[in-house]
């Protein structure tokens, strides 16, 4: 399925989106899958724990982020394309953040973990359907599709890949 309109996807959304170029959703996915884990891969090992500013996330803790929200959209995903009507959450990604404890993890370990979760992702939007993609949830008081949160996850990436090139490295 093709980029959603983005007048049915919250403004919030809209950056994350814009930043994707395929134009079906899984091959959005694959596509975002091997470059970011070549970047994270290829990260110099001293930029890991490096903060740009006080209160900033490491390299760390953003991957830890990363992998966090994915799980989040793809549980979101799920959730619609199965028919559930349950309107679900927003979560706050500090808090998030702040209990992760990223930094006392290696590297590799979250990189092992950012695949894993990704090869998962990919997986389930092959096995989705045009009805399936299309259908649409409430997250965080606000409609989406399943179509949608399949653009917004490498968007996200790819956001948080442009802020480490520009500030931590």
């Amino acid at each position: 399925m093709s980029k959603p309109d983005l007048t049915t996807v919250p403004a919030f959304y809209h950056n994350y989106i814009k930043l994707v170029q395929e134009d079906n959703v899984q091959d959005a996915i694959s596509y975002n899958s091997e470059t970011a884990l070549s970047f994270f891969k290829n990260l110099p090992e001293d930029k890991w724990i490096h903060r740009y500013a006080e209160g900033k996330w490491s390299i760390k803790g953003l991957l830890q982020h990363i992998i966090d929200a994915e799980r989040i959209f793809a549980y979101r995903a799920l959730c619609f394309a199965r028919k559930d009507a349950t309107p679900l959450p927003g979560f706050e990604e500090n808090d998030y953040a702040a209990a992760s404890k990223a930094d006392r993890r290696s590297n590799d370990e979250l990189i092992k973990e950012f695949e894993t979760v990704r090869r998962s992702i990919e997986l389930m939007f092959r096995s989705f359907d045009e009805e399936q993609l299309a259908s649409i949830g409430t997250s965080n008081n606000n409609p989406i599709s399943v179509n949608a949160i399949g653009f917004i996850i490498p968007g996200h990436v790819q956001h948080h890949i442009n802020i480490i090139k520009e500030r931590y490295l």
